[in-house]
């Protein structure tokens, strides 16, 4: 039998700094959503988290390790987020699968997404991922190309817009990403209170593993963990 109980550490760990972390800022723990990022987790570990450890959100970065592993899946009470990078062409595959899109960053995805949302019948929910650094060679919408981005977006009828999302930059030096969740974090605040108004919790999904502490504090609703979670010795 498979042992485990590192994932048992690792999750409380994890959760301990969630908590930590919130009550710093003056928030509840019970205000940030854990995303585990499941990359490169074999389902049955997913399985056991998902069971035993109250993991209900995941996590997928490619659309292939996705399908791999969908079927095995205990997916009762699982919902199931796509956090990377999207080609147009691999929508098709995911549009009946996913829960949420957090990466729309192009207006011909979204027409993609719109389309395939159409055909299954749903409204597909998406975050817009904002490129908060500036960053030539990564995805998202510049922070100043924001509204005029979103405004676009809504007006597709198979869309809806529940919120934002970030990945920061490397930093040498950890604390310097908290400029670039507050950048965010601004864009989020004139989003909920301009153009998303009939949304009862808007998402502002930012922090990953290294430096979510700051994210947590500069406002995020959501982190997307997965070294910290689950790579052995990782909370020791």
């Amino acid at each position: 039998m498979v042992n485990y109980s590192y994932l048992d550490d690792n999750f409380a760990a994890v959760r301990e700094e969630i908590r930590a972390a919130a009550e710093k800022a003056g928030r509840s723990a019970e205000e940030i959503t854990l995303v585990a990022v499941t990359k490169t987790v074999d389902a049955d570990v997913i399985n056991y988290v998902h069971d035993n450890l109250g993991v209900n959100v995941i996590g997928e970065n490619r659309v292939q390790s996705l399908l791999e592993k969908y079927d095995k899946l205990h997916r009762d009470g699982l919902k199931i987020h796509f956090i990377g990078s999207l080609q147009t062409n691999k929508v098709k595959y995911i549009i009946d699968k996913v829960d949420l899109i957090q990466s729309l960053d192009n207006l011909r995805l979204a027409k993609e997404i719109d389309k395939q949302a159409k055909k299954v019948g749903r409204v597909m929910d998406v975050l817009i991922e904002i490129n908060s650094a500036r960053e030539e060679n990564k995805g998202g919408i510049m922070p100043e190309e924001a509204e005029t981005f979103l405004d676009e977006v809504l007006k597709f009828e198979n869309i809806r817009v529940i919120g934002v999302m970030t990945i920061g930059p490397v930093c040498e030096d950890i604390r310097d990403l908290k400029k670039f969740f507050e950048e965010t974090y601004r864009t989020f605040i004139d989003f909920s209170t301009k153009k998303l108004h009939n949304i009862d919790s808007p998402i502002l999904s930012m922090g990953m593993s290294r430096g979510f502490e700051y994210a947590i504090e500069t406002g995020s609703t959501m982190v997307r963990i997965g070294n910290a979670l689950f790579r052995p010795g990782s909370n020791k």
